[in-house]
């Protein structure tokens, strides 16, 4: 017999898992002995009360040995089977290279990047110098953005597909179990470069192909039929099928599509700023206590309001994280946050932003790329505010709302260094006063949030693609071009790694289909 219950610890409680045998025994009321085992299924942090506690969702086997679970994937050979050709080894090519495996095909996957080994020098370079490589970055290169920016993999997006199937084979792949249990699962940036190294080297055992340094430069289209891609270096790929997975951040396969005469569409997304605290901070808040017991991890906030009909909204929140540089060319500020596996590091940010809607943007309702132009635009004002070398302008928190130059700027992890600034002279408007409002009510919300010693750093703008690939919900494949699969988060139909992984695996099994 199996029971599910739920089981609630004190955080100190979590050093002894023998208690939770003894504590199902008496929830159930029956005998310890009778208790073969008790598997954990989902962990959560509750702390809406005075005392922080750990709710467990458990099965409790009584009478009966519990199955241990095997978590692991036997792929085919596929070396002579049909060619797909993948665009991007971010997490939607890649699940979806994995798919075509399971399903008999051979994956062609293509990415403009280099390895996540190589591709360490290059944020070496961001870091230190404020160098930029416009091939090789935080969002280009094999694993794509989350790879080097977090790997947090919580997602709302369960109706789209699988995704114990894809924390599985992150698991089966080199990834903690603990992944599948949590709440709000995290892998972190020194634990992520392993796993994507290992799915490679799946793909490449099943006779697929992974290619690095492969920009694609040209679609090879005939009588509206996708036949294939040009490659930078001259070389011309064919294929029955095409998966664009490029992420959101590869403005030139937008600017190719509408060139070509391919339909895209403007499409919103949020913009605004990186806010840091102290990390003890938040934890003193949100755990309502003066220090975090060695029990507790570092604590992590949501906050949401609506103001003037618009909702500003925190985004990628990263406890006992560090923020960095994403920018992807030369002359623009672009900042996201990421956290290693122990989130150990003394501060915590988040993104902080607004929504942008089409009709904020004159002429995005009429012209597909309106809104990255828009996007970029701003990127590019931050880097000029900033003063170069991917400086980025800064202020403080209590600062920013009263009108006020900061006359120091605090300790700080974003590594390629601040400028202080005022960030109304970078961010819109209507993104300004906002935020400004917003803040001192987050502050209420929150004891402690809003404070100087918190750092506002702009720009926050890449939330999310600003143009929408269409395709059809059935086939998924551009209603113009048939063989086009458009992809994930640069496509518009993701938003992290877990739902950029479901959407290449949904893309694949289209693929599947269409061509049997």
């Amino acid at each position: 017999m199996i029971k599910e219950i739920e089981i609630v610890l004190l955080p100190e409680e979590t050093a002894h898992p023998e208690l939770l045998q003894k504590l199902a025994a008496q929830q159930l009321k029956t005998d310890p002995k009778r208790i073969s085992g008790v598997k954990i299924r989902k962990r959560s942090i509750d702390a809406r009360g005075r005392k922080v506690v750990f709710r467990l969702k458990v099965e409790v086997f009584i009478d009966e040995n519990p199955t241990p679970e095997i978590i692991a994937v036997n792929y085919p050979k596929v070396t002579d089977k049909k060619p797909v050709i993948i665009v991007g080894a971010g997490p939607a090519g890649l699940f979806a290279a994995l798919r075509c495996i399971e399903l008999g095909l051979k994956p062609i996957v293509l990415e403009r990047g280099k390895d996540v080994k190589q591709r360490r020098r290059d944020l070496a370079a961001i870091n230190k110098q404020g160098l930029i490589n416009p091939e090789s970055n935080y969002c280009y290169g094999e694993g794509g953005a989350g790879t080097y920016s977090d790997g947090k993999l919580y997602t709302r997006s369960n109706k789209r597909g699988d995704i114990q199937y894809v924390l599985k084979t992150l698991v089966a792949h080199g990834a903690s179990e603990d992944i599948l249990i949590d709440a709000r699962p995290h892998i972190g940036t020194n634990k992520l470069p392993q796993i994507i190294t290992a799915l490679r080297d799946e793909i490449l055992n099943a006779g697929g192909e992974v290619h690095f340094d492969a920009k694609v430069v040209d679609f090879l289209l005939d009588a509206g039929k996708l036949k294939g891609v040009q490659l930078a270096d001259g070389n011309q790929l064919t294929a029955e099928a095409v998966i664009l997975a490029t992420g959101h951040s590869a403005r030139d396969i937008f600017y190719l599509l509408h060139q070509k005469n391919i339909l895209i569409e403007a499409k919103p997304f949020a913009l605004g700023v990186r806010i840091e605290h102290p990390q003890s901070l938040i934890d003193q808040a949100q755990y309502h206590c003066d220090a975090r017991g060695p029990h507790l991890p570092p604590s992590y906030y949501s906050l949401v309001e609506q103001v003037d009909g618009r909702g500003v909204f925190s985004f990628c929140m990263c406890p006992g994280g560090i923020i960095a540089p994403c920018a992807t060319d030369f002359n623009e500020i672009v900042v996201n946050g990421w956290s290693p596996s122990k989130r150990n590091n003394p501060y915590a940010n988040s993104g902080t932003v607004v929504q942008i809607n089409l009709e904020d943007v004159p002429g995005a309702e009429a012209h597909p790329l309106r809104m990255l132009e828009f996007q970029l635009a701003i990127e590019q004002q931050a880097y000029t505010v900033g003063g170069g070398q991917l400086v980025a302008p800064a202020q403080r928190m209590v600062d920013f709302v009263h009108n006020r130059l900061s006359a120091d700027l605090p300790d700080n992890s974003y590594l390629p260094g601040t400028k202080s600034a005022e960030l109304k002279e970078v961010l819109p408007t209507l993104v300004y006063q906002r935020l400004k409002q917003a803040l001192p009510i987050f502050g209420k919300k929150m004891k402690g949030y809003f404070t100087n010693e918190a750092l506002l750093v702009g720009v926050e703008s890449r939330t999310s693609s600003p143009v929408r690939i269409p395709r059809d919900r059935e086939t998924l494949q551009h209603p113009q071009i048939s063989g086009f699969y458009p992809c994930g988060e640069g496509a518009g139909y993701a938003g992290g790694i877990v739902s950029a992984a479901v959407d290449g695996m949904n893309c694949a099994e289209a693929v599947f289909k269409q061509l049997n």
